[in-house]
């Protein structure tokens, strides 16, 4: 299978017109080209007068392939090499995979076709049930504090976009396409440069997964919490969990940490337990919510009529040096309420598969670094986020949300009427959310959608509505592992996914999964 990159294409393509230029790139007849297929499409609308699609092409070719790309001598052209997981056996014991976003899934499904028979032990419910508390939750302000848009069966992504981009090469990031479509995710996936499932259509893809784990068995340990961790010199014995008043140890010397990055109870636990972590930048701010029609505008122009809902993502660095971008930025959706703990708030995006909302919202953050927030514990970056969110609660005196206009943040009157009604649930309450923050970041948010208007004028909309707080784009800390993808405190504990500090989003996270069951083997050579 031949790769040809970088193929320009009209909005209005067809199988045809691709071939053609496929034909003309190579060098070869139409009559050479066994068959043609777009592995990934993007839209190129930098000139709103030429809006058009850049497209990769995977190619099967009648003759020698690899003597082909030789001779093109193009560093669009290459030869695709496909992900196969390289194991078939069972282990001393069976592993424990802590957690099943997509990293623990992922890790746990390499795990059962390999024959280990993994355990998968999650604190909230599978998907099924733990959609009815979450919607409970945005109707009636009923958290639960173990299974909530952060805690249950596909972590936090499965209330999100589902966003499926990657700007890593990993050869994994395919094959992680390609099995969310065997679990019924929509093919498209496999060709979009920017793929997404979105909530709706990522829940029953979930479920398959899980199902064919249980299939080849692995187990599922539903509503049952990791409680701690057993050591004998410095090696990995067992863990202990407890579902209701049931405490249960499992003996193993295998435990993937797929925690997420809002499991602060389990750094705790680590934590106390001498497990070396350190602290990491990450970033907090609001989500700025636009109309989806002037985004649209904004970005395809007339051609808008002929693509689907447009996306962005932005950055800008400040006269200080500190970054301001925007991030996980959900076309035709909605902000929801992503609480996790008592008293505290805060918030994420989220989109169906059609992305068809009234607004779009992104996450508008600031970068915080440790020197910002460093008072001598490790977790300190996470006592950050907790005071923000108890803020956040406190000024609204509950689950309503703080939401402020952007020209009223910003001190510019305009007396005009916003447009945008705020989408999240199970309210909101206007309010002043610079009271929220530290002064460092609420000042460099009213910098950054300045100096980001500049770049894109939907963001000179006083009208748009910003919504507090966003507090968990990723993990305040990196729990330290060797080359061995080891824990540097216990042999056979594998911190793992974007909890762990090692990926940032369902596409890193799983594939970071996969190498964590990869070690799991290399290890035992």
């Amino acid at each position: 299978m031949i790769t040809v990159k970088n193929i320009r294409l009209p909005l209005k393509y067809t199988d045809d017109s691709v071939c053609d230029v496929l034909s003309r790139v190579l060098k070869i007849s139409r009559n050479s080209i066994i068959s043609a297929n777009i592995s990934r499409l993007s839209v190129d609308a930098r000139k709103k007068n030429d809006v058009h699609y850049i497209a990769s092409i995977d190619a099967e070719i009648d003759g020698n392939e690899k003597k082909l790309v030789d001779k093109n001598k193009n560093a669009h052209i290459s030869v695709r090499d496909e992900y196969c997981f390289p194991y078939s056996k069972s282990l001393k014991t069976k592993p424990v995979v802590i957690g099943s976003g997509p990293a623990g899934l992922f890790c746990a499904l390499m795990l059962a076709r390999a024959g280990a028979s993994p355990i998968i032990i999650e604190r909230g419910e599978p998907v099924e049930k733990r959609t009815e508390t979450i919607n409970t939750f945005w109707q009636k302000g009923k958290l639960d504090i173990e299974s909530n848009v952060q805690f249950g069966e596909g972590g936090a992504g499965t209330f999100s976009d589902g966003k499926l981009n990657t700007g890593t090469n990993d050869i994994r990031s395919r094959f992680i396409l390609k099995e969310f479509v065997r679990h019924g995710a929509p093919e498209e996936i496999l060709i979009s440069a920017k793929p997404h499932i979105g909530t709706d259509k990522l829940k029953p893809t979930i479920i398959a997964i899980r199902k064919e784990i249980e299939s080849l068995g692995g187990e599922f340990h539903f509503n049952t919490k990791f409680t701690d961790i057993l050591l004998k010199d410095g090696k990995l014995i067992g863990v202990k969990t407890q579902c209701g008043s049931s405490v249960e140890v499992i003996d193993t010397e295998y435990a993937v940490l797929a925690i997420g990055h809002s499991a602060r109870d389990t750094f705790e636990l680590l934590r106390d337990r001498g497990i070396e972590m350190q602290q990491k930048a990450f970033s907090i701010g609001a989500r700025i919510e636009h109309l989806r029609a002037d985004v649209d505008e904004c970005q395809y122009g007339k051609a808008r009529h002929f693509l689907p809902a447009a996306d962005y993502k932005l950055s800008t660095h400040l006269g200080c040096g500190r970054g301001v971008y925007t991030f996980c930025m959900c076309p035709g959706g909605y902000v929801v309420n992503a609480s996790s703990e008592n008293g505290l708030l805060c918030t994420n995006g989220m989109s169906c598969f059609a992305r068809d909302n009234v607004n779009s919202n992104s996450a508008l953050l600031v970068g915080v670094l440790p020197e910002d927030y460093n008072c001598g514990d490790v977790l300190d970056g996470m006592k950050l986020q907790r005071q923000i969110e108890r803020s956040a609660y406190e000024l609204t005196k509950g689950y309503f949300a703080p939401v402020q206009r952007v020209g009223d943040f910003l001190g510019i009157n305009t007396g005009r009427k916003s447009n945008v009604e705020p989408s999240i649930k199970p309210g909101y309450s206007f309010c002043d959310i610079s009271k929220i923050y530290p002064e460092f970041i609420s000042d460099s948010m009213k910098e950054g959608i300045i100096r980001l208007s500049e770049k894109m004028s939907v963001f000179e909309d006083m009208g748009a509505v910003l919504t507090a707080a966003e507090t968990r784009s990723s993990s305040p800390v990196r729990i330290l592992r060797n080359e061995t993808y080891q824990s540097v405190s216990c042999i056979g504990l594998y911190p793992c996914g974007e909890g762990a500090g090692y990926a940032g989003g369902i596409m890193s996270a799983a594939a970071d999964g996969i190498k964590c069951a990869e070690a799991i083997f290399d290890n035992q050579k």
